[in-house]
């Protein structure tokens, strides 16, 4: 019998970053282009000509190593953490984060190293600015990148990285998987579903906003100013789950004369 695929929130046709990485002994079910951008692949059509279950002993499939990064919800929720709008010393080192990813892979020399695969999903504005910048800095780094417009305020990419998943699953032996989002309404389920499965999942997000991650028995959860150089300075963040000891002071935010200004302005 052929392995379920994840339940996902929408029934649209399922779209992700073309093929899996290369590897040795069995064919890749989806042909890598040539070219520095990829087409979209269908999952259904990538589902069909993936190796059965029960032709082929899911152990012979080459093992995994998966990293998705959710860009929107990362960048949204480190805005949210810090109160402010990141600046280029307050965001995420993802060279720092691919030294971390790799070496929990293991020896790469090992018989049974995994593959290792890392992809970013982002959302691209109308005005690209300095994303460019960013998706070939990315790409230097080992990361694939799936770029898709956004023309619409609520345009999200939460089901490409669920697919992309699911694809994965069917190609290989998904031995970790690693995803950086704090939004557990998309996530925690199809995640937790894979867990069961015996696949070891880590969530990594601000512990802010990633209950979903803390409260699950079947995820793994890390902050991810804990992962080693994530950052080049410390977040101003206040960390609940962090506390010294003895305690510590948390500094307001505001000026408490500014504040009284303004609630007296609001309420006369």
């Amino acid at each position: 019998m052929r392995a379920r695929r994840l339940r996902r929130r929408t029934p649209r046709r399922a779209t992700a970053p073309a093929g899996p990485p290369r590897s040795t002994g069995v064919p890749s079910p989806v042909e890598v282009p040539a070219g520095q951008t990829a087409p979209v692949t269908d999952l259904d059509a990538a589902a069909e000509t993936a190796p059965d279950t029960d032709a082929l002993d899911g152990r012979a499939r080459p093992a995994l190593d998966l990293l998705i990064w959710d860009a929107p919800n990362i960048d949204m929720t480190l805005s949210t953490v810090i109160g402010a709008r990141p600046t280029a010393a307050s965001r995420p080192r993802f060279d720092a984060i691919a030294a971390w990813f790799v070496e929990g892979a293991g020896d790469s020399g090992a018989p049974d190293a995994p593959d290792v695969e890392a992809c970013v999903f982002a959302n691209i504005p109308p005005v690209v600015g300095s994303l460019q910048r960013w998706v070939e800095a990315l790409r230097s780094f080992g990361f694939a990148v799936f770029a898709r417009p956004k023309q619409q305020p609520d345009d999200d990419i939460d089901q490409a990285m669920l697919d992309h998943i699911d694809v994965r699953r069917h190609s290989h032996r998904l031995r970790r998987l690693v995803v950086f989002s704090g939004d557990g309404r998309n996530f925690a389920e199809p995640l937790e579903e894979l867990a069961r499965t015996g696949t070891q999942v880590t969530v990594v997000a601000f512990s802010e906003v990633a209950g979903y991650a803390i409260g699950s028995d079947l995820l793994e959860f890390i902050d991810i100013e804990d992962v080693p150089g994530a950052f080049a300075v410390p977040l101003d963040r206040v960390r609940l789950d962090a506390l010294p000891p003895d305690g510590a002071w948390l500094r307001p935010t505001r000026s408490l004369r500014d504040f009284v200004s303004s609630y007296v302005r609001r309420n006369g």
